[in-house]
């Protein structure tokens, strides 16, 4: 599996209280890959499969999802949300002309629903005005949870997408 580039400095210089980020490396792997099967757990009891055929599945998906991300994003900033000691999700952002743009943020079950997610997006959200710039995300159609959030916080829906994603967009 392809390796993290080696960053010093991340895209974000600060977190919310109570978090911090670091730059992912390859020994957060089994963390990432449980953080992905996680995020696919609904879609994925609905499939009649037996164990072992679903943790095949979803460790083939994660090391496509990995590969891609490496290779289309190769200057973004790959970062793992943590508390205290405790890693609790992931950060992806690239760094773009006009805008940041969130590759993937992702808690995990248990740390959902407290507001690290707000408080994650709000801080990029304050980076990225700073820089003169927007923030840009695509957030799937079959997350209504999501689409909230990110209305909340002031997204609007942005041309494009498909039938999977909705592109949204914010600007200060």
């Amino acid at each position: 599996m392809a390796s993290f580039p080696l960053r010093a400095a991340s895209i974000l210089d600060a977190a919310p209280t109570g978090l911090t980020l670091r730059p992912a490396t390859d020994d957060d792997m089994a963390f990432l890959r449980q953080l992905y099967a996680a995020s696919r757990h609904d879609e994925m009891a609905a499939v009649p499969w037996p164990d072992a055929a679903r943790e095949a599945f979803l460790a083939s998906q994660f090391a496509l999802q990995h590969a891609h991300y490496l290779s289309h994003y190769a200057c973004a900033a790959f970062l793992i949300v943590m508390e205290g000691t405790r890693p609790i999700g992931r950060l992806y952002v690239d760094e773009r002309e006009r805008d940041l743009h969130v590759i993937d943020i992702s808690l995990t079950l248990a740390d959902q629903g407290h507001g690290w997610g707000s408080a994650l997006m709000r801080v990029l959200m304050r980076q990225a005005s700073a820089r003169g710039k927007g923030v840009t995300l695509q957030v799937s159609r079959f997350n209504p949870c999501a689409h909230a959030l990110y209305r909340r916080l002031g997204f609007i829906e942005a041309p494009g997408g498909d039938a999977a994603y909705l592109p949204m967009r914010w600007v200060s």
